[in-house]
């Protein structure tokens, strides 16, 4: 009580009181059942049949069996009676619960009340593009500038590109050539060389058998393909290995596979910063950024609920204005119109040529004022200027002008003046310098977007009867495992003949197992090519959560499809996460399995 008076602040995380169980027996012990200060003023497990439930029918003891039971409001009848609970607003509640790539998804509880910030990417998050179409400025915009300016050969402009190809979450191998899919315990999976599948044994030897050395895939050779931007560089610089290995060209002989991808990454990256680009979409916005009509209604539902808003981009100036005015008025604009820039009524604040992740960690980049009427820069002081200004300094600051470039994260803070990373939720495409970054560098809370994120659950609800039969052959072959391993014990203290049959099952247990091992290669194979003809399931990677999925799960608080989503939750929303179990609570949990107490016999 004596710490818990002096702060008292809601928290972005207090999203139920229920989840604060543990803090309550640290203040109010239980012992032997019963808390120290009261009694259970119920028990739970009372008999009290034919009480009437919220749907007129009375408790079925053996209702729990009953499928027909299980829908609709009926669906909780059990858990009512169990808990000893009468709820009379679930009378109108759906026989099953919608799920739709509409929805915000879960991984760390987050009431959105709390919020006291809510910012946005541009690239992929606000502003969503066609594919392959935006991606083929890049590629085609890259290709000449290797050949014309770098000296690659003609034939670099016959290549073709076909985003199909990839998926995110692969991590490219600069060093060897080699595009990887790994799971969470850093083994890889899959792997590529240029177009070329590695086989099994080739792959293990370059990433698994090595002495004294596990690659933890954040060396500097290694490249994370976090972001649909990075589509292109990968199947550039697959196209160069291929030319490389299999065509007879000096000037690729002489270079090293790390070399090539550096070059490529450069002239992709020049194509997003010069007029290849910019002054394609300009000139038809239409081809290339798809209009989301929940867009100004979202933005504006945040900053009439007071929840300030800001735009923090790596785009600069003149592109985030093209873009933004597109998706403002749902149409190109002439050149008046753009000038006047009347999307910035959305926002508290903009941030355009961000460099992110820089601008999340480095507190000596330099804070320029944009004149959005010429795209011109100001100088500014930047904190020292917020602190000059005195009381309300940050609102007197932003009245002289809210467009900003650079900058980091402490002149953004101060701007909004917040007092707490936890204040803030940011929602980007880039798991790395939108998601990861800020909330690993500044506690941030994060919503991370994928586009690829409705196809993914229509194939995994198709999936579905096939990945429940996956896990149950695996339940199967851990309990065929089990079941030999039990019998392996009895075999010491068997008589000859007991053990001579032992063996005679163990044999069939091992024949079994073959079985259902072919079996499940077969299933798996079958499962994993729905989602991806080579690189399976994006959030899996063989039984585990791929490293990508693992990401996800650690450090997006929220994911969902588009950013517009959010604004389909209102303002007052709490996001739950569905909990977590281990192995062991996984296994008996499991209606089949049945505990046995070692200690207890």
């Amino acid at each position: 009580k004596l710490f818990g008076a002096l702060y008292d602040e809601t928290s972005s995380y207090d999203v139920d009181t229920d989840e604060d169980a543990e803090q309550s027996l640290a203040e109010t012990p239980v012992v032997n059942g019963k808390s120290a200060t009261m009694t259970m003023e119920n028990d739970l497990n009372d008999d009290i049949n034919g009480k009437e439930l919220l749907n007129g029918d009375n408790i079925n003891n053996e209702e729990e069996n009953n499928d027909n039971a299980n829908v609709g409001p009926n669906r909780f009848s059990s858990l009512l009676t169990k808990m000893n609970l009468s709820l009379s607003s679930l009378a109108d509640l759906p026989s099953h619960r919608p799920i739709s790539s509409n929805d915000v998804f879960c991984n760390r509880e987050l009431r959105l009340d709390n919020i006291r910030a809510i910012g946005f990417d541009m690239d992929y998050t606000l502003a969503q593009y066609r594919q392959p179409q935006f991606d083929q400025l890049a590629f085609d915009g890259a290709k000449e500038k290797l050949v014309k300016s770098l000296g690659y050969p003609e034939e670099v402009l016959d290549f073709e590109y076909d985003h199909s190809f990839w998926v995110r979450g692969l991590i490219i191998d600069t060093q060897r050539g080699n595009f990887l899919k790994i799971d969470r315990h850093k083994y890889v999976r899959v792997a590529y060389h240029g177009f070329q599948p590695i086989s099994s044994t080739m792959r293990k030897y370059m990433y698994s058998r090595t002495f004294n050395k596990v690659p933890s895939f954040t060396e500097r050779s290694f490249v994370n393909m976090d972001t649909l931007f990075q589509h292109v560089d990968a199947h550039l610089f697959a196209s160069l290995i291929e030319m490389k290995d299999f065509g007879e060209h000096e000037v690729l002989d002489g270079k090293t596979y790390e070399e090539i991808y550096r070059q490529v990454r450069e002239c992709v990256d020049l194509c997003h910063r010069d007029g290849v680009i910019k002054d394609e979409v300009h000139r038809d916005p239409e081809k290339y950024l798809v209009l989301d009509d929940g867009l100004l209604p979202m933005l504006r539902q945040f900053r009439e609920s007071g929840v300030k808003v800001f735009l923090l981009t790596n785009s600069y100036w003149e592109y985030t204005s093209t873009a933004m005015n597109y998706l403002y008025h749902e149409k190109l604009v002439d050149m008046e119109l753009q000038k006047k820039n009347e999307w910035l009524e959305l926002f508290d604040l903009v941030v355009v040529g961000a460099c992110k992740p820089a601008y999340l960690t480095d507190p000596y980049l330099n804070l320029f004022r944009v004149i959005p009427e010429d795209g011109t820069l100001k100088n500014t002081d930047g904190l020292f200027e917020i602190e000059s200004l005195g009381e309300n300094g940050p609102t007197k600051f932003l009245d002289q002008g809210k467009t900003f470039q650079g900058g980091n994260w402490k002149h953004l803070q101060a701007m909004l003046d917040t007092e707490a990373g936890e204040e803030i939720l940011y929602v980007g495409d880039h798991l790395y310098a939108d998601v990861l970054r800020s909330k690993r560098a500044l506690g941030w809370r994060s919503c991370f977007i994928m586009p690829e994120l409705s196809e993914e659950m229509r194939i995994f609800e198709r999936q579905m009867d096939m990945r429940k039969s996956i896990s149950e052959l695996r339940k199967l072959r851990d309990e065929l495992n089990s079941y030999a391993d039990s019998l392996r014990r009895e075999m010491g203290t068997a008589s000859f003949s007991e053990s001579r049959n032992m063996e005679k099952k163990l044999e069939q247990i091992e024949d079994d197992d073959g079985k259902v091992k072919d079996a499940l290669t077969h299933a798996h194979r079958e499962y994993h090519s729905a989602f991806h003809p080579r690189w399976g399931q994006m959030f899996v990677a063989g039984y585990q959560d791929s490293r990508f999925g693992y990401f996800v799960k650690n450090y997006a608080c929220l994911y969902t499809s588009k950013a517009t989503n959010l604004g389909l939750a209102s303002t007052s929303r709490a996001f739950r996460t569905s909990g977590e179990l281990l192995p062991h609570d996984n296994l008996l949990s499991d209606k089949f399995s049945e505990f046995v107490d070692d200690e207890m016999e």
